[in-house]
């Protein structure tokens, strides 16, 4: 079984992760690495497009040159591909943002002043909506050259999906996981999409040996309020649901899905929040209901459209 994925050091950890778990199944898997317009560019992400890190993948699983395809599923479009399936969600690593800073020090004892880095407009956004006088610049390349720019002093700090960190082995330079009450992490942050040609019954039958129902509601969800909103990945939404268990009147208990959300202006003056619960199995209503919830408070103006 091929699998397609970015070359870089966390995308073949993910992806090899995933292969080794093929291959425990009775599946035996090798990865294919493929170049996508994002590794090859500079550029801010929000300014090359949306699926920048997966369209290439994409296209290979499409002509054949793979038969499974594995995303950040953060990085993927919301619009469906019809001829494509999301075979299985794996269970998602911790989806908080993480600060990175010199000297231990948390976000709120870092001075007026520090430079933080962050590819992220959602990111950037909420970092400034804290008023906390912080000068934030745009960071691109691999978390090993990421964290570079800290321990160099280039940056003051830098902040990043602590998903990423844990995945290659560097949870221990986390100084902070961010509360998502004030950093709400990116619709399916931390999940992975393992997506095949949705011709091939068997190979959906195998991937979801690897799926993880919890996960693919949450994210469902998340996903439903970026799409409701007509935003772009790289939009300032952030998005986080989770099952979790409650209590009926008669002292039952069951699961229902807990998902919040906030938009953010850009230069951090203006952020509207919502939060809802209801079915798990009912996720992407949930969304997009929030979705309208946030429009009705004012949030259209905040929401850069899909290009």
């Amino acid at each position: 079984m091929r699998i397609g994925t970015r070359g870089s050091q966390l995308a073949t950890t993910q992806a090899q992760d995933i292969a080794d778990r093929l291959t425990a199944n009775g599946h035996p898997a090798e990865l294919v690495i493929i170049t996508t317009a994002g590794d090859t560019s500079t550029a801010p992400v929000a300014q090359i497009g949306v699926g920048v890190f997966t369209t290439a993948i994409r296209q290979a699983l499409r002509a054949g040159e793979c038969d499974v395809a594995i995303h950040s599923y953060k990085d993927l479009p919301t619009e469906p591909e019809a001829d494509f399936t999301m075979g299985a969600v794996p269970t998602r690593v911790d989806p908080r943002d993480a600060l990175v800073s010199k000297g231990g020090m948390v976000l709120g004892e870092l001075p007026s002043g520090s430079v933080i880095g962050t590819s992220s407009p959602r990111r950037a956004a909420q970092l400034r909506a804290l008023g906390l006088g912080l000068e934030i610049r745009p960071l691109r390349g691999n978390l090993d050259s990421r964290l570079g720019k800290v321990a160099s002093g280039e940056l003051d700090a830098i902040v990043v999906a602590r998903a990423g960190l844990v995945r290659i082995g560097r949870a221990d330079a986390v100084t902070e996981a961010l509360d998502p009450l004030v950093m709400l992490s990116a619709p399916a942050q931390g999940a992975l999409a393992v997506e095949c040609r949705s011709d091939d019954a068997e190979l959906v039958r195998i991937l979801a040996e690897l799926d993880d129902p919890s996960t693919r509601a949450a994210v469902d969800a998340e996903r439903a309020v970026l799409a409701a909103l007509e935003a772009g990945c790289t939009a300032p939404v952030g998005a986080l649901a989770e099952v979790v268990e409650s209590i009926d009147e008669d002292g039952r208990i069951f699961a229902e899905l807990s998902l919040r959300a906030v938009v953010a202006a850009e230069d951090g003056s203006e952020t509207i929040r919502a939060s809802a619960v209801g079915p798990v199995e009912r996720a992407d209503e949930l969304g997009r209901n929030l979705a309208a919830e946030l429009l009705e408070l004012g949030a259209a103006p905040l929401v850069p459209k899909r290009a």
